[in-house]
């Protein structure tokens, strides 16, 4: 998630492309966003990425806050089936995942038994 500074905003102002040229330019090893998106709120600029290992997303950071003039804070992410991995007492049936429908986002239905 990132902010955009003032440098940021006049380099924005100049080049209103620059966000998506600088994630098309960027060549971090071991880590790549994925997808961009601009919102409302607390955050400019939300971006999903996949690396590696956190220290590959941290040089994708400061790449991306270097290139673009943004505040950058990085949220590691964990698979919600990778948690289930921990607990060596769940089973399969203990985590229900599902694809998100395209265009909507619901949890899934509990299965009433």
């Amino acid at each position: 998630m990132g902010n955009i500074t003032e440098n940021g905003q006049r380099r924005l102002r100049d080049n209103p492309n620059l966000v998506v040229e600088s994630v098309q330019d960027c060549d971090c090893e071991g880590a790549e966003i994925l997808t961009q998106y601009a919102v409302l709120g607390r955050y400019d600029f939300v971006m999903l990425a996949d690396a590696r290992d956190n220290d590959a997303v941290a040089r994708l950071s400061l790449e991306m806050s270097h290139r673009i003039g943004m505040h950058v804070e990085t949220l590691p992410a964990i698979a919600l089936n990778t948690l289930s991995d921990l607990d060596g007492d769940s089973t399969d049936t203990d985590l229900v995942t599902a694809e998100a429908p395209e265009g909507e986002w619901r949890l899934p239905e509990s299965d009433p038994e």
